[in-house]
């Protein structure tokens, strides 16, 4: 049987309001991308996206960003790799901690799972390998505290693949069923006409064609091919809990498990 994980970007708290109908996403997906403070989140949200995660038996990763508060971490920066290394350390633990002060509360909270960078970081560390390293860097070290590897959530035939496997981790490959597709296979940027894709059925047919046959149709009509072992529904994205009822319910009639992979 054929099957994928479906994650989100979850816990994006910002600036006192949560930017996603947590609860319901919660209970559609299998792996949550949860904020760490640097783009959105803070100590309670990520606490509240641990209870969350355990409650309804969703896997959870950690989801850093740049120091990028006022732009929701989707602008891009040019940060030195020891700061950029020290700054994703700082957000992997800040979530751990989350885990641990909750299971000391209740003793059930679920161990931090994987790493999938947000916004402008992940799109810069597809490309750049300086900045891919220093993240790879924080998530080894990470890996080596919590005495076990984390694998790293991220965007196929990249540059944080290369890295990530050249340091001996595990890198799990992704798409959107929610963002648009240029014909070389990058993300349509998000300022564009087509970057944001909102129909319901248009997303289920993503999915499923993403899974069972490993390509997805670019903004130009081209098909490109992408080998993704989880799919991705933003939680902020316009409709974003149909849109993943439509996708998980049409990845289901398609005879596809969703299963978290980690």
């Amino acid at each position: 049987m054929a099957q994928v994980d479906l994650n989100s970007d979850l816990g994006e708290v910002w600036r006192g309001v949560p930017t996603a109908d947590d609860d319901a996403m919660f209970a559609l997906i299998t792996s949550a991308n949860i904020a760490c403070g640097f783009h959105a989140g803070d100590d309670a949200s990520m606490r509240d996206a641990v209870r969350r995660s355990t409650a309804h038996g969703v896997s959870l990763g950690a989801h850093p960003s740049y120091r990028d508060e006022a732009g929701f971490g989707r602008r891009d920066q040019d940060v030195p790799a020891e700061v950029l290394e020290a700054e994703v350390l700082e957000q992997l633990r800040a979530l751990q901690r989350a885990v641990d002060e909750v299971g000391e509360a209740d003793g059930t909270a679920l161990g931090l799972a994987y790493v999938k960078p947000h916004g402008a970081l992940y799109n810069r560390i597809a490309h750049d390998r300086v900045q891919a390293r220093a993240v790879v860097r924080a998530v080894v070290t990470a890996s080596e505290e919590l005495g076990r590897p984390l694998p790293v959530l991220g965007m196929p035939c990249s540059v944080i693949e290369r890295e990530t496997l050249a340091a001996g981790l595990r890198f799990v490959a992704e798409a959107f069923v929610d963002r648009g597709y240029r014909s070389d296979g990058s993300l349509v940027p998000r300022d564009t006409p087509g970057a944001l894709v909102t129909d319901e059925t248009a997303a289920g047919r993503r999915a499923v064609s993403l899974v069972l046959d490993r390509r997805i149709t670019s903004v130009d009509g081209a098909d490109v091919e992408l080998e993704a072992v989880s799919l991705c529904v933003h939680g902020d994205t316009p409709g974003a809990v149909s849109l993943a009822t439509a996708v998980r319910t049409a990845l289901l009639d398609a005879g596809v498990a969703l299963v978290a992979p980690w």
